[in-house]
């Protein structure tokens, strides 16, 4: 089955709040080497001004791929993960993803193309904490062709 283009322009429901916690935090920036300070001490955070520790840039991705499970596995959208790889990944931060907040997020379907026998699909997910942006990413995932 080919990847259905009658998706672009839809969005599906948004998923959470998720809780983000110091630990989480952490978790996160041990296993991507961000040593930062306000990723790791809440003083630290403080001090640069901050309500709490802060997550590194990239960890918007783990609740942009919560937001983005249910088109994937929709199995009328045509994809066969077993053929997906990703392509690029973009953020745009409207604030810093901070211990204690609740976020939810929604994804979009903004694009669907053809190149070289690949589809190429652009999700947008909007990341929010009590209905505020957090963070806007932009996925690119291929669908390899045939073999």
């Amino acid at each position: 089955m080919a990847v259905n283009e009658e998706y672009v322009g839809r969005s599906f429901a948004p998923v959470g709040p998720y809780a983000v916690d110091a630990a989480m935090i952490a978790a996160f920036a041990q296993a991507v080497c961000a040593t930062d300070p306000v990723h790791l001490d809440a003083q630290a955070a403080r001090a640069a001004g901050y309500r709490d520790v802060i997550a590194p840039p990239t960890m918007a991705v783990r609740f942009d791929q919560l937001a983005s499970r249910e088109y994937v596995a929709d199995p009328g959208a045509g994809i066969d993960f077993s053929r997906v790889v990703h392509g690029e990944q973009r953020f745009i931060h409207h604030r810093p993803i901070t211990a204690g907040d609740q976020l939810s997020a929604q994804a979009t379907v903004d694009a669907i193309r053809s190149a070289g026998g690949h589809a190429m699909i652009t999700i947008r997910s909007e990341i929010t904490a009590d209905g505020e942006p957090v963070t806007t990413t932009t996925s690119t995932i291929v669908v390899r062709g045939g073999e």
